[in-house]
Order: structure tokens, then C-alpha cells, then sequence
């Protein structure tokens, strides 16, 4: 039995107003109109689902039956409409974030924003913090997220705490009086001059022994026991652990995953997905794109 939609959303106005005439004002229709349907429905259902008094309409027993399927129907199908409702929101979207915010949340946010706006383009670039101010300064990003140690970005919406930290491998040992190797990313990344500038504030003897601009490039010089890293606490892994003090290590600052944005008016897009970045990382976040 293929039940029209149409008749389904009569009934259930039928049902809920109590008459017929309320019902086609709910419907926009005449009152000739909605009992034509009414009766079209019970034609196909083979059953009476409405019971005509003088006074007032009863739904039988199937009609009561019938009135909480075709409820679930209608919101079945509403659900699914908006769900392929084209969105009006069109454009590209210049996205960059570094490659430690990338985590598991990111990816489920770009799928989610393609599904509810297929219309939009984004442009996805993965660098580093500092590479990244200087795009969204240059104008070729939207919206980037960086790090920042000063307490925010000018304009930026905080996302999440960072705590930098001083990782090592379980059997990192390091020999008396030798010097501190450390593995870090080039010389434009904030770990890294977080890191000297600790260093620097201290007699500790070190040296750059490995240098990679990936992630996992400098996570796998520090479980292979090479040298020590500058990563975020919330990082550590099985097979890594923090050097909270040890070999007089200086402590580390913390910093906010902060959301930028290009000077000048932000498209509908990039509004949009900046909100729905905001509303995933920090709910209690000034709502500020």
C-alpha cells in the first residue's frame, strides 16, 4: 500500500484540530478539499479511522492506530527533506589549522559541514601556527586556528587549553653530564620557540638532534628514544612520558587553540563554518563568528 504523504498530513490536522474546517485553515485548503482526502485515505487503508458525529469526529480504534504510524511517517519525511534541503549558503571556504588540532573531531567536522552545505567548497591547508597568522593576514585564509601563549588572538574565539609539555620515551635515559638532545619542527613553529626560550632561561646543555615539520615525524624520534620533544600534554601516548623536572627541564607555558579570522566582512560560509568549529570545541564559547 503506497500512502500519499499529502493525505497522511490530513488526517493528522483532522486529528489534532478535532474538525474539518479547522483543519483546511490549518492546511490552506477548502473544507470539500480535506474530507475528499479523508475519504481517499480510508479507501486506501480499507478501514473507517474517522467516526462522524453531529457534534464532533472520533477516531476509531485503527484510526487511532493509524494516527501515531502516520505521525511517525510525516516526521520520518520532514526529516529527510531538510536533511537534502539544497542550502542557500554557497562559496569556498579557505580553512587552515596545524597539524596537532587535526585529532579525530576535525575530520567528523568537515564531513558534517559538506553534508549540511553541498553548495560550499572548502579549502582545507595544513600547516603551521605561524605559517597560518600569516596567511589569515595576507587574506588567503577565512579562518584559521593557531596557538596563541598572550591570552588570545586580537579577535580570536578561544577553543580549547593547551599545555605544552616535555615528552620522552618510557626508556629515554639520558647519560651524566651529556648533552640534551631534542627533536622539534622548523624554526616557524611555536613548540619549538616555546621551547628554547625555557631552555634559554636555563644552564642546561642541548642540541637539535632530529627536525621534521610532520607530527608524526617528531613523535617517532621521541618513541625511538633519540631525543626529547616539546608536545602537548594531551598528546602522550602509550610509550611516551612527561619529564616533569627531570634533568632540570624549565616548566612550560600554556597557550588556547584560538579561532582567526580575515580581516573585513566573512562570507556566509565561512560564518557558518566557524560556528559550527566553535560550537564542536568550546559550547560555552563566546559565540563570536
Amino acid at each position: 500500500m503506497d500512502l500519499d504523504p499529502v493525505l497522511l498530513r490530513a488526517f493528522v490536522a483532522v486529528s489534532e484540530t478535532g474538525g474539518f474546517t479547522r483543519a483546511a485553515r490549518r492546511l490552506n485548503l477548502t473544507q470539500p478539499a480535506v474530507s475528499h482526502q479523508i475519504r481517499r485515505l480510508e479507501e486506501q487503508v480499507g478501514r473507517a479511522l474517522i467516526r462522524r458525529t453531529t457534534r464532533r469526529l472520533i477516531l476509531t480504534d485503527d484510526g487511532e492506530d493509524f494516527l501515531l504510524h502516520a505521525r511517525q511517517i510525516l516526521a520520518g519525511l520532514d526529516a529527510l527533506a531538510q536533511r537534502f534541503r539544497p542550502s542557500p549558503v554557497t562559496g569556498v571556504v579557505r580553512f587552515g589549522a596545524p597539524e596537532a588540532f587535526m585529532g579525530e573531531r576535525l575530520p567528523a567536522l568537515l564531513c558534517r559541514f559538506s553534508r549540511a552545505f553541498p553548495a560550499v567548497r572548502l579549502d582545507v591547508h595544513v600547516s603551521t601556527y605561524l605559517d597560518l597568522s600569516t596567511m589569515i593576514a595576507a587574506g588567503d585564509l577565512d579562518l584559521a586556528v593557531v596557538l596563541s601563549t598572550a591570552g588570545g588572538e586580537n579577535g580570536g574565539v578561544p577553543l580549547r587549553r593547551a599545555e605544552f609539555a616535555w615528552v620522552a620515551a618510557d626508556n629515554f635515559l639520558l647519560p651524566a653530564g651529556a648533552s640534551l638532545p631534542l627533536a622539534f619542527h622548523p624554526p616557524n613553529c611555536i613548540n619549538r620557540l616555546v621551547g628554547v626560550a625555557a631552555l634559554e632561561a636555563t644552564p642546561i646543555d642541548w642540541h637539535i638532534a632530529f627536525t621534521s615539520p610532520s607530527e608524526q615525524g617528531l613523535r617517532a624520534a621521541v618513541r625511538s628514544g633519540l631525543a626529547v620533544a616539546v608536545l602537548m600534554r594531551s598528546d602522550v601516548e602509550p610509550g611516551l612520558r612527561l619529564l616533569d623536572g627531570d634533568y632540570g627541564l624549565p616548566a612550560l607555558p600554556s597557550a588556547d587553540f584560538v579561532l582567526i579570522r580575515t580581516g573585513g566582512a566573512t562570507s556566509p560560509a565561512a560564518s557558518a563554518f566557524g560556528q559550527m568549529l566553535v560550537e564542536m570545541e568550546a559550547p560555552e564559547a563566546d559565540s563570536a563568528l
